[in-house]
């Protein structure tokens, strides 16, 4: 006499928050997550957090802002110092993902109409009545400007996405105002976020401040971020993201940490954990 086989179905965003159906009882029960510490110095101590509650947020690294070609490029705006990030995110990106670690991209993309842009934001994003805005087509025509699905809104080439990456689109310098982001770490038990991309002083501090007014742990990986603005406005926000926000690190000695830490044999390694599925 065959035995049924007991058909199970897990419902959730992750392993450790999902519900799980078998047969006739359905349980609520969550799967514990194992906690991954790792050690990373910073500000001159060490500083301990646990891989398997955190994310890498890599800020607006998109055509738009780091192409020669993109929005800031065709008015003029010199992008050396927003593809300066380019080499540090790319060198920590391998080891990162290697080892299970989520990684976000948190890029502009405002809608075609504009309709939820207020004329603050028209105007900081035009400037002049000839000027190229939010939604407009630059000269050399690559699309509306930073808007989501468009050239201009993708990640630079340099940075090649991987298939468990999440991509969240933002309308505001802060990446935690009227999206998803909140929600989709929170589901994903993450408590801890890493800091890359552009620019220091305004889209990732922005982000990063929100972040900590939710709850979250924030680091910045200061080698991995970059700024047009003067070199004492990146001092400035470092001094307060160490005195009020969070810790500052860099993104060389988070590789190195990672690379310590991985596992010496092919048998012992991990399997990361997807956060969301890239577009």
């Amino acid at each position: 006499m065959t035995v049924p086989t007991a058909l199970t179905h897990s419902f959730g965003p992750s392993p450790d928050n999902a519900w799980t159906q078998r047969d006739d009882c359905l349980s609520l029960v969550r799967s514990p997550r194992p906690p991954r510490p790792l050690r990373l110095p910073s500000d001159g101590q060490a500083l301990e957090f646990d891989l398997a509650r955190s994310a890498l947020i890599v800020v607006d690294m998109q055509n738009d802002f780091c192409h020669a070609s993109g929005w800031f490029g065709q008015k003029g705006v010199d992008v050396s110092p927003m593809r300066a990030p380019i080499p540090a995110i790319a060198a920590l990106l391998p080891a990162w993902r290697a080892a299970g670690g989520r990684v976000v991209w948190l890029n502009w993309g405002v809608r075609a109409d504009r309709l939820n842009l207020s004329p603050t934001l028209l105007f900081k994003g035009k400037r002049s009545a000839d000027g190229v805005g939010y939604a407009e087509r630059s000269p050399d025509d690559r699309g509306p400007s930073v808007v989501a699905g468009e050239w201009g809104a993708r990640v630079v080439d340099e940075l090649p996405l991987a298939a468990d990456d999440a991509v969240v689109y933002k309308h505001r310098l802060s990446g935690f105002w009227d999206n998803e982001l909140d929600s989709l770490l929170r589901q994903q038990g993450i408590t801890t976020l890493f800091y890359a991309g552009v620019n220091t002083d305004r889209c990732v501090f922005s982000t990063l401040q929100d972040a900590g007014f939710l709850g979250y742990d924030n680091i910045l990986l200061a080698d991995a971020c970059g700024s047009p603005s003067p070199a004492y406005v990146t001092q400035a926000i470092h001094f307060l993201v160490r005195q009020l926000h969070g810790f500052v690190a860099s993104a060389q000695d988070l590789a190195g940490a990672l690379a310590a830490n991985a596992p010496q044999s092919p048998g012992l390694s991990s399997t990361p954990r997807s956060l969301g599925v890239a577009p």
